[in-house]
């Protein structure tokens, strides 16, 4: 009797041994499923909250919640959700425009221009399709050289608005920065003689004027009369092949409210001083603000090395030397992304500095 209760002791030691080393064996698994469901939740969570790497399909799901509503309450400025991107008729015709700044900030001065402007370009609608959206998902592209190798491409295409910036190029860089191009924003000095090259045909052309001889341009243009080089630091195009439905011009409002409030810089400096107008990037980015539920970017920033001959974009051969003596104030722009970001505003597609 005394063999049999040992033997039975020793059995019950040996189940519990090798009960012991099956758990050991299963710890791994364990820890393993553990980490995966808290790397997945982690990930779930901060592309919510706008992390790296986002595509439009998660960001539906922002739209109408409470962190778009977190979002306006977060930027410090009243910014209203104006969805009149562009200048029209009857604020001419049918009332007083009420504009007591000159350009870049107001129209002031050149009601005649834009009068005959818009007679001929008519046109100041988004596009259907976009405009009933419930949500609309926005990505503005910058020009910077970050969005190089990103292989980004298939993802910017599938936003409802891809918004490009003066004459930056799009073939030949496809799988970088896509071939979807909804709007384009430009100045006479940026502008593509054919716009055909690097946008689709129905991309809409949005001028933005920073000074007179932006609008006489695109008049000159428009009616086909004699071109007046001077007033512009770099040749215009004296030929411009673009859609003349598909044209469209920026009210300045946008412009000032991006210099007012989300740059606060002085607007109207002394006569000795040089003007500092936000960059059409960063104008761009507030214009989204106001007319996108989500608003992504990519290829903004400027490198943080001192080397001058650093590359600047993704194309070309333009280096940190070229903006010495720019209108833009670079660092104070920076600065502003970093604030919107880091209210949940705007998100970044791709790491940054």
């Amino acid at each position: 009797m005394h063999c049999v209760d040992m033997r039975t002791e020793e059995h019950v030691k040996m189940s519990q041994k090798a009960t012991k080393t099956w758990c050991l064996r299963l710890l791994p698994v364990l820890l393993f499923f553990i980490s995966f469901i808290t790397y997945y939740c982690s990930y779930a969570i901060l592309q919510s909250y706008g992390g790296t790497s986002m595509s439009p399909n998660s960001s539906k799901s922002l739209c109408g919640g409470w962190l778009t509503q977190k979002k306006w309450e977060s930027l410090n400025f009243n910014i209203s959700r104006r969805t009149q991107l562009f200048l029209k008729m009857e604020d001419f015709f049918w009332r007083e425009h009420l504009s007591k700044q000159a350009l870049p900030y107001g129209i002031k001065g050149n009601e005649l221009l834009l009068l005959k402007v818009l007679a001929i370009t008519a046109s100041y609608q988004m596009p259907a399709n976009i405009e009933n959206l419930e949500c609309r998902t926005c990505v503005v592209i910058g020009n910077g050289f970050a969005i190089k190798n990103t292989s980004l491409g298939s993802i910017i295409n599938k936003y409802d608005v891809v918004i490009r910036l003066n004459d930056a190029p799009v073939r030949g860089y496809e799988e970088d920065v896509g071939n979807k191009t909804t709007m384009r924003f430009f100045y006479p000095e940026s502008a593509f003689y054919n716009p055909g090259l690097h946008n689709e045909p129905n991309t809409l052309m949005v001028l933005v004027p920073f000074k007179q001889q932006d609008l006489r341009w695109l008049k000159e243009i428009l009616y086909n009369e004699k071109r007046i080089r001077k007033g512009f630091w770099k040749p215009p195009p004296q030929i411009w092949l673009g859609n003349v439905g598909k044209i469209r011009v920026l009210d300045p409002y946008f412009l000032h409210h991006t210099a007012d409030r989300l740059l606060q810089i002085n607007m109207y400096p002394k006569t000795k001083q040089k003007p500092v107008h936000p960059t059409t990037g960063l104008l761009a980015v507030f214009v989204s603000l106001n007319y996108c539920d989500v608003v992504h970017v990519a290829g903004f920033g400027y490198p943080s090395s001192k080397n001058q001959r650093y590359p600047i974009h993704y194309y070309g051969y333009n280096t940190m030397k070229s903006m010495k003596n720019s209108y833009h104030d670079l660092n104070h722009e920076a600065q502003a992304l970093k604030r919107l970001e880091d209210s949940g505003a705007i998100s970044y597609l791709h790491p940054h500095l």
